[in-house]
């Protein structure tokens, strides 16, 4: 069994951009991270440079686990064997700086917890865990149970300002840290990759899909302010993500919630939401 690390975003892609394609589900957040880093180059979450991997449970074998890492962003683990994140705990421990000093882990939770167990034991750290999530796969679409009042269109150029500051309030609210903020909401509107709800004619809720890439589109963020919730507005502006999804040629669309959100995950699978596998982020201590 064997890991090969490398900061050569060309090599990974080669050598494991089959194996992300082929679970396009698993694989969600790598496929996204991947694709930005093509588009917008190998610094567009950081200064440092990424760092990326692949397992194989032999010299010659196909990829069967793939991580990567976009400092200061914590590494993100795909699909792989237990024991493959315990190995990959193991040799980032003892690797030099370009691969080590890391403070916390994503990932589902299975390989999550192999490599944190690992992570501790190598380098005499703590953990605790920040956010339990689900994913979820869209089943068949249907339409909210109690459609709010209102319509969907897309966010404009002249929603920038209210994106962003929206963005901002689900960044403080989830503790989920979306980097470059302004060229992200400015990428996502040119490619109507953002959504309202409007309602009497004043923008209620927002959603978003990525990009279709090998045959997968995540919704992501979905966020009502405070004030406008328990109105139904997240499920409409979800579904219409959705079927604008759908409309793009996505065959699969996935969407992550915090597992503590008991309102959220029982909105989403209302309108055709399956669980698909559960993720952890875990922070690391002294």
């Amino acid at each position: 069994m064997a890991w090969t690390l490398s900061t050569s975003f060309d090599d990974f892609r080669d050598r494991a951009g089959g194996f992300l394609a082929a679970h396009p589900a698993e694989n969600t957040v790598l496929l996204t991270v991947v694709h930005r880093i093509a588009e917008r180059g190998p610094h567009v979450y950081g200064e440092r440079p990424p760092v990326f991997g692949w397992w194989s449970a032999s010299e010659r074998g196909p990829v069967e686990g793939a991580f990567l890492r976009t400092p200061p962003y914590e590494p993100r683990l795909g699909p792989m064997p237990a024991a493959a994140a315990a190995e990959l705990a193991t040799e980032l421990a003892a690797a030099g700086p370009e691969f080590s000093g890391i403070d916390s882990v994503s990932g589902g939770a299975d390989a999550v917890r192999s490599f944190a167990a690992e992570w501790t034991s190598a380098t005499g750290t703590g953990c605790s865990v920040r956010e339990n999530q689900r994913l979820y796969r869209l089943g068949e679409l249907t339409d909210p149970p109690r459609p709010p009042a209102g319509r969907h269109r897309p966010a404009l150029p002249s929603d920038r300002d209210l994106v962003i500051r929206w963005y901002g309030e689900f960044q403080d609210e989830t503790r989920v840290m979306l980097p470059n903020l302004p060229q992200a909401v400015d990428d996502r509107i040119a490619a109507l990759g953002l959504h309202l709800w409007e309602d009497d004619g004043h923008p209620v809720a927002l959603a978003g899909n990525s990009p279709v890439i090998a045959g997968m589109s995540r919704i992501g963020p979905v966020y009502t302010p405070v004030d406008r919730r328990s109105r139904g507005y997240a499920s409409a502006v979800t579904a219409a993500a959705t079927a604008h999804a759908l409309a793009q040629g996505a065959t699969e669309v996935l969407l992550y919630t915090d597992l503590a959100n008991s309102t959220s995950n029982s909105i989403y699978q209302q309108i055709g939401y399956r669980p698909v596998e559960d993720c952890l982020t875990v922070d690391f201590e002294a």
